[in-house]
């Protein structure tokens, strides 16, 4: 799919909503108490600073013409009390506030990670792995400010602007009058930028996404570009998309720039206005003090004003990246517990496919009409042709997909019946692409189980064979592995595999392809290891070394979307069929060798 593309702009399947802003409050609802503190602090600071001009106006019309030092120094010192509790409070506003502001963010990383968990392999099949790590740290991080000060200061702002109101129409109406006359023009100038600014933001959203997943496939392939000498042209190619993302970010700062000096402009204008009415008396009769005392008060009310405006901006901005944040948490996982879904019990491993039909897409059946019965610890090997059908029939099996027609059964359980997590829980899996996390190889096998003893984990890697090179290791099971274990052969991060679901003790156990990566004479001393962990359990075995799966209870022989033959690998060589031909070619080809 395009989007698949770190070089193509994802377009959004939702847009945004003003209901979005109220799933944001939703974050914010659990820190009400906090909160309250908060504003009410904004509050009493807010009360504070409202004194400072009637201190100014009461002594310059009253207390210095009448020379009155006494109660000079008592408004001086209710100045200073006035700055010491608004300082006070703003020390106690911007600690709590970052710490509610944190934690909503926390809390949405949260969400928006546990629910990635559980989106089909399908959502992440088609999205470059950089554009969705964005969402999880990047767009989210830029909400930042707009938690811990935005909304608690939109509040206090709000607040300002109406006490503000009231003292300027209490000193007088007509200045007052004055002062609002520019608000229309702010409003329209709102009106123009707000629609620009978000579409901007909407494309270096876009832009910064895809510089995001170029660099993250840059580095998970960097052993291909070096063998391919291709550094170069990944340069270029990543000039490009820096250059892309430079762009989209300027014009989205030009424009959203555009609303600050058009306010800060409109607030100058309206203080040179009230300075002309008052200075000149045009309709008003007003002391030099009481004039002073309001250019106050309309500081006092542009200031927050511009506040609202910068918050105003601030959120269109945040808008194009909470889009994406919801877009992602509103992606509905194909697979997911229907209503009423029970817990399935302790498994003995009985499976039964009744008449299974799969397509992938509508009109192209990946298995048609499959079925077949397999009893508790029975080890069934799928061989046949790639794409046959093998590798779904144990997806269909693990539930990553549901079936179209038919039913898939465990001990007589639908597996639509049963929690993901109960199914998948009593269920081991094996790629052949083997899985290794940052961190020491004893913390990896612990993966299976994470309560294992030190002595359990040690007795499932000799069991596999495992044992042995971790032991020569420098620090042992204490060794260190890098990010997906690059620093291990393939084939000792499967016999770490191996440990790792031998330790989880699974009902049934899946292997696809999971001893491919294991060279011939490790694969000798494994044998006895597989007998062990495949003892007492079902198992499913997808193996082309034919050599690996002789000894299974039956193979099914994958042809065309349905078992072309099934038995024992005697039976089928005495056949003389599709799985006789495979096995006399791959056996003619190693003696070849």
């Amino acid at each position: 799919m395009a989007r698949n593309k770190f070089d193509v702009d994802e377009e959004l399947e939702q847009e945004f909503s003003w209901t979005d802003l109220k799933r944001l409050a939703q974050y914010i609802k659990p820190y009400k108490a906090p909160i309250i503190k908060v504003l009410a602090t904004i509050i009493l600071a807010n009360t504070a600073g409202m004194l400072a001009p009637i201190f100014t106006q009461r002594a310059i019309d009253s207390t210095i013409p009448q020379e009155n030092m006494q109660e000079l120094l008592v408004i001086g010192g209710a100045f200073i009390a006035t700055l010491v509790i608004i300082a006070i409070c703003m020390r106690y506003r911007i600690y709590h506030i970052t710490e509610i502001g944190q934690d909503v963010l926390k809390d949405m990383r949260y969400d928006i990670f546990e629910h990635l968990q559980r989106l089909p392999f399908s959502y992440f099949d088609n999205r470059p792995h950089g554009k969705i790590l964005i969402r999880v740290v990047n767009y989210i991080n830029t909400l930042s400010d707009l938690l811990s000060n935005g909304l608690i200061n939109l509040i206090s702002d709000i607040f300002n602007v109406i006490i503000t109101l009231v003292f300027m129409f209490s000193i007088d109406v007509k200045l007052t009058l004055y002062s609002l006359i520019l608000l229309p023009v702010l409003f329209v100038i709102v009106m123009v930028i707000k629609e620009k600014q978000r579409v901007a933001y909407q494309v270096l959203s876009n832009k910064q996404s895809n510089m995001n997943a170029y660099i993250h496939e840059s580095i998970a392939g960097i052993k291909i570009t070096q063998s391919f000498a291709r550094e170069e042209e990944n340069l270029r190619v990543f000039q490009e998309v820096s250059e892309d993302y430079r762009t989209s970010w300027m014009h989205a700062v030009k424009i959203q720039f555009l609303l600050w000096p058009g306010v800060q402009n409109i607030s100058v204008i309206t203080m040179c206005i009230i300075y002309f009415v008052g200075v000149r008396q045009i309709g008003v009769d007003v002391s030099t003090g009481t004039l002073i005392a309001f250019i106050a008060y309309i500081n006092n009310f542009w200031n927050p004003v511009i506040n609202i405006g910068n918050f105003y901006n601030n959120l269109i901005t945040a808008t194009a990246y909470l889009e994406r944040i919801f877009e992602t948490l509103d992606e509905v996982p194909d697979i997911q517990d229907k209503a009423g879904a029970i817990e399935l019990p302790e498994i003995h491993g009985n499976v039964d496919f009744e008449h299974v039909t799969f397509r992938y897409e509508e009109g192209k059946d990946i298995l048609k009409d499959v079925s077949f019965h397999i009893d508790a610890g029975q080890s069934i090997a799928l061989v046949g042709p790639t794409g046959a059908g093998k590798t779904t029939v144990i997806n269909l099996l693990s539930r990553f997909y549901d079936i179209n027609e038919g039913s898939v059964k465990i001990d007589g359980y639908d597996v639509r019946d049963v929690t993901l997590n109960s199914l998948r829980r009593q269920m081991g899996v094996m790629l052949q692409d083997t899985f290794i996390f940052s961190g020491t190889i004893m913390e990896n096998i612990r993966y299976g189980k994470l309560d294992a003893t030190e002595e359990e984990i040690i007795a499932a890697a000799k069991i596999v064979r495992a044992h042995d090179f971790i032991s020569e290791l420098k620090d042992g099971y204490n060794t260190v592995v890098e990010e997906r274990g690059s620093t291990l052969s393939a084939g000792q991060r499967q016999l770490i595999s191996f440990a790792r679901a031998l330790l989880a003790d699974p009902k049934i156990l899946i292997l696809d392809e999971a001893t491919s990566s294991i060279d011939t004479k490790t694969e000798e001393l494994l044998q006895e290891g597989l007998l062990k962990l495949l003892e007492g359990r079902t198992s499913f075995i997808i193996a082309h070394r034919l050599s690996t799966i002789k000894n299974s209870d039956k193979i099914f022989y994958v042809s065309g979307g349905t078992i072309a033959e099934a038995g024992s690998h005697d039976e089928l060589m005495a056949k003389g069929g599709l799985y006789h031909h495979l096995y006399q070619s791959q056996y003619d080809l190693l003696q070849a060798i």
